[in-house]
């Protein structure tokens, strides 16, 4: 599977990337609610607070539902693909089972299911503080998870470990940037419709706590992404040559686009949304951040989409 084309499974492909984008934003929504949401809503007023509170929990439903019925899926693509049979004839009991109980893949799959489960329970009784706390810590532990689905989950040593925790922290950093960006951009989107002083400040709180974030995020993401570059690929020749290699080239082209974007709104677009020595708020330049917000949305679903064919290829460092 070391060409695109006729090699590539394009199903799995495609419920990898739901799967990874509605993981991450099921992560990055809770994410976004410790770091951002909650200590810019400090003094808000009760029904603001209640309306951005309720955005989040919509989103990281949404997005919950969306991971658990695409895992099902690539449960079962999975199987078909480690049994080496059509999907028809996989779907037994028996291969479903070995599966599940006698692969790596399986035994992964079953603690991200209980994880899910417990999410789902702290989303229900949210008003409780505890099961706000865990709600987050079962949603990290639900997107780590699946660098052990991976190729960091095969590898093996020492090596294999600093791909494994290289990988966790890339999963995480990607949830907390391109994850968190829904809640924002839905926040930013709620300021503009009501158009009130309270609302400009909130947004512009927001965008200042997010960037923070997604520099924090944008950090880590660099840095394992060297690592995970340095294991896979292993040079410069085979990031060129190989399909692997150049698919990775094609994301890091993604990837620095949506720098640019964050770039924008960080220096540019959200220093703007100060309020003005009339004291009112600056809608275009509002309107300006929640479209560019939407773009790196649409550009961090991009690289779900590419990173879902990545795991289906070998590494480049194994086909030179």
């Amino acid at each position: 599977m070391d060409e695109l084309g006729a090699g590539i499974d394009a199903p799995l492909v495609v419920i990898r990337a739901i799967h990874f984008a509605a993981t991450a934003i099921t992560a990055g929504a809770l994410i976004f609610q410790v770091v951002v949401a909650e200590p810019a809503l400090g003094s808000a007023p009760v029904a603001m607070a209640a309306v951005v509170r309720s955005q989040i929990r919509l989103i990281a439903w949404i997005a919950l539902a969306t991971a658990a019925t695409s895992g099902v899926v690539w449960f079962q693509l999975q199987a078909a693909a480690i049994s080496g049979l059509p999907l028809g004839e996989a779907m037994t009991p028996d291969l479903l089972s070995t599966v599940l109980n006698e692969t790596q893949f399986g035994l992964v799959s079953k603690i991200r299911v209980l994880l899910a489960v417990i999410l789902a329970g702290c989303l229900a009784y949210d008003r409780l503080a505890p099961a706000r706390r865990l709600a987050l810590g079962s949603a990290l532990g639900f997107t780590a998870a699946i660098a052990w689905t991976g190729h960091a989950g095969a590898s093996l040593g020492e090596t294999g470990n600093l791909h494994l925790s290289s990988d966790v922290l890339h999963l995480v950093a990607a949830a907390g940037w391109i994850g968190g960006l829904v809640p924002l951009a839905l926040l930013l989107a709620a300021a503009r419709r009501h158009e009130a002083l309270a609302w400009a400040s909130l947004a512009r709180d927001a965008a200042l706590r997010f960037s923070t974030l997604g520099i924090v995020s944008v950090a880590t993401l660099f840095v394992t992404g060297i690592v995970n570059a340095w294991i896979l690929v292993g040079s410069i020749h085979a990031m060129i040559v190989t399909r692997y290699g150049q698919l990775l080239l094609l994301k890091l082209g993604v990837f620095a686009i949506m720098l640019m974007f964050a770039a924008a709104n960080r220096f540019w677009l959200t220093p703007r949304l100060a309020l003005s020595p009339e004291n009112e708020p600056q809608p275009k330049s509002l309107r300006q951040l929640t479209r560019n917000s939407i773009v790196e949305i649409a550009m961090g679903l991009a690289i779900f989409a590419i990173v879902g064919v990545l795991g289906t290829l070998h590494p480049a460092i194994h086909l030179m």
